[in-house]
């Protein structure tokens, strides 16, 4: 369980029993046997003692920013896996077998984009043609990708951003058609939002960044070492690479809340600057819808897992993909 805090005021402490949470209604007490995670924002207090439990049951803590995104992290002073697996990881980044993975990565991204067109069922033949247009326009970067090669990933980068960009932009444009018409972006807008649906995508992200960057650090990679995403200083790149993977889980979530029609001016606030930022009732709406989304298992290969278990198993296998480079040489 991943234990959310979110309500100003609300306080977590600990007791001979494990965590308590301190509301204006009352106390409430949580074993740490049942949590995985503790994502605290804004206006929420923990005591040293309820890190100190924790670091102790190795519970991730999270420091959750406006949009979403962690500004901090609380972890037991060790990686979750040996130092080879890191070794390895930097030596991975100027290998072709890079190239091939951020290649596949970004197509499987545009698939996945042309995955949720499927999802655009309409009546109306010009939007159906829109549809058919955007999904072939989609299929010619994943051509193009496929072909694309060089010896290490800097001799791509460059290009492999243009046509990754371009293809977020027709899905955006595309998938904006079937928004309400209220909701409907001009743009994708990241920092900052400037209209509602931008605020929910961003806010969503910023969870699954936490997620994954979580999950990187238990299993022994280090998030700051990226391939494609290698230029940033002193950020996570690496989570913005395995992203990719998975930002049409967002792109969906949001997509559905937008669709039934159910957002009022509680969920959001607009600032002087015109900027748009998920208030309580937007984060706890979208929080709750990601989370039921990450819980539901679907089946796979053959094998029934819930996205969550899937995107953690992925970045295992991501951490023993490295592992074969901690000697510096290519695996035959």
């Amino acid at each position: 369980m991943e234990l959310i805090l979110n309500t100003y005021g609300v306080c977590l402490n600990r007791d001979t029993e494990g965590f308590v949470i301190t509301t204006a209604e009352g106390k409430h007490k949580i074993p740490p046997a049942s949590i995985t995670s503790i994502q605290i924002s804004r206006g929420a207090q923990i005591s040293s003692d309820a890190v100190m439990l924790a670091v102790e049951k190795e519970i991730e803590i999270i420091f959750v920013g406006k949009s979403g995104k962690p500004v901090g992290r609380v972890w037991s002073p060790k990686y979750g896996s040996i130092s080879t697996i890191r070794k390895g990881q930097l030596n991975f980044t100027y290998t072709h077998e890079a190239v091939e993975w951020i290649k596949e990565v970004i197509i499987q991204k545009i698939d996945n984009q042309q995955a949720m067109f499927l999802l655009m069922r309409t009546e109306d033949r010009q939007a159906t043609e829109v549809v058919e247009r955007s999904r072939r326009r989609l299929e010619d970067y994943k051509s193009k990708i496929r072909h694309l090669d060089g010896f290490i990933v800097n001799d791509i980068a460059a290009t492999l951003r243009g046509w990754e960009g371009q293809a977020s932009k027709i899905y955006f444009e595309t998938l904006n058609l079937f928004i309400p018409q209220e909701f409907r972006i001009s743009q994708r807008s990241q920092h900052p939002a400037m209209d509602v649906t931008n605020a929910f995508l961003n806010y969503g992200y910023g969870l699954l960044y936490s997620k994954i960057e979580g999950s990187m650090i238990k299993a022994g990679i280090d998030p700051y070492i990226g391939v494609l995403h290698r230029d940033d200083y002193n950020r996570p790149v690496l989570v913005y690479d395995v992203i990719e993977l998975y930002r049409v889980w967002v792109d969906y979530v949001v997509y559905r809340i937008m669709a039934q029609n159910i957002v009022t001016d509680e969920y959001y606030s607009i600032r002087d600057d015109g900027s748009f930022w998920l208030e309580g009732l937007g984060r706890r709406v979208l929080i709750q819808s990601m989370n039921d989304y990450l819980d539901e298992e679907i089946t796979q290969r053959g094998v029934t897992r819930s996205r969550g278990t899937q995107l953690f198993l992925y970045i295992q296998d991501l951490a023993q993909k490295f592992k074969t480079f901690s000697d510096g040489l290519t695996p035959e």
